[in-house]
């Protein structure tokens, strides 16, 4: 393997897949990363067994061949390199990478690509494309809300529906349910629903970045494994086993008062209240008051702490239906409330022991439900 490519692109496509890296495995090549050189062009992927990434970085090839290298040593030594050609050389039958730029040269023990887990190759299966700020949209309303203790794998994914044109993702910890609708620009052949892990789509997300291009999406047959295709990487993930809780029952249906606020102060205040409501197991009291004829309304915001204090905030909000109390963990309040860029969201609700509902105005493709805490009034 001979070729020489720019610092800066192998540095870029070695960030790509580096993330896709094990960090701790009982399978210590793992912790490489495989480099292949085809035609015009270096291949760099890793996997974790269960996120496989790939990135195409150009090159200028003499010779084919590839090697796998450790992860961590040759993403260092080349960040660390001024922005200039680097040549990179394998010998024949060799294992030992040397890798030249300018006046620093080093050498990399590397281990067999053959030795490298297989990556997946799904070329027939379920497809479609999406634009990538629609995905990237859905992501960030959606993947926070999925729970981080593996004890329910179900619930570390997100749902994702597809039907028609139609993309609905959706996830949930138990405690708060995010569900966000977009479109597709190709229709799906058969409706289906899989459940693609948020470790996933968050790596996904990153590896958007600004691309403006759509992302191809393929499903294989068995459901077991997505592709996801963008401009210059792929990745490829396991699909969690297993059925999503009905989620439906849970998003009440009506309300008895509805309060519309500005986004950014709403989301001011709780922030606010925060900082007193961590020595209060997170919990923030809302009072939503209705305006009378001749001014608006309010939502009287307040956090308190026995040993440290509380403090108490207001904020106008339009009005309608009748007082009401409820109580929030101050966390899943801001984390929704940051999702959207929307300028006002309502904040439905019944009754203090039923859940609230968040909506931004101007779009009707996101929801999100948060279950109230049960505090003495």
């Amino acid at each position: 393997m001979k070729l020489t490519c720019l610092q800066e692109n192998l540095n870029k496509g070695l960030g790509i897949v580096g993330r896709a890296v094990a960090t701790r495995s009982t399978l210590p090549i793992t912790q490489n990363i495989l480099l292949v050189a085809e035609p015009s062009r270096l291949k760099l992927s890793a996997t974790n067994l269960e996120i496989a990434t790939t990135s195409w970085v150009g090159a200028n090839v003499e010779e084919e061949g590839s090697i796998t290298a450790p992860a961590r040593l040759l993403m260092d030594f080349v960040n660390s390199l001024p922005n200039d050609l680097i040549e990179v050389t394998l010998p024949v039958n060799g294992h030992t990478i040397e890798l030249k730029s300018g006046r620093f040269q080093a050498h990399i023990n590397g281990i067999d690509a053959q030795d490298f887990p297989p990556i997946p190759q799904i070329s027939e299966g379920i497809a479609t494309s999406i634009e990538a700020a629609s995905l990237r949209e859905g992501i960030r309303q959606v993947t926070f809300a999925a729970t981080t203790e593996e004890s329910r794998p179900v619930l570390t994914g997100t749902n994702a529906e597809l039907e028609g044109k139609e993309l609905k993702l959706v996830a949930t910890d138990g405690f708060r349910l995010a569900v966000h609708k977009t479109t597709l620009i190709s229709p799906v052949a058969e409706p289906t629903t899989l459940i693609i892990p948020a470790r996933t789509l968050n790596e996904l997300s990153r590896l958007l970045g600004d691309q403006e291009e759509p992302v191809e999406i393929t499903m294989n047959r068995q459901k077991s494994q997505i592709l996801f295709h963008l401009k210059s990487a792929e990745i490829v993930s396991q699909l969690i086993p297993g059925s999503f809780p009905n989620y439906s029952q849970i998003i009440p249906q009506s309300y008895t008062t509805r309060a519309v606020l500005d986004t950014e102060k709403f989301l001011q205040v709780i922030r606010i209240s925060s900082i007193f409501a961590r020595d209060a197991s997170g919990i923030v009291r809302l009072i939503i008051t209705p305006g009378s004829e001749l001014g608006r309304g309010k939502i009287t915001v307040s956090a308190q702490a026995e040993e440290i204090g509380g403090n108490v905030s207001e904020i106008d909000a339009l009005i309608d239906g009748e007082e009401a109390k409820i109580a929030f963990n101050s966390k899943y309040l801001s984390d929704v409330l940051a999702v959207i860029p929307q300028a006002q969201v309502a904040l439905e609700v019944t009754t203090p022991s039923s859940p609230g509902v968040i909506r931004p105005i101007g779009v009707d493709n996101y929801v999100h439900v948060i279950m109230p805490m049960f505090v003495q009034w």
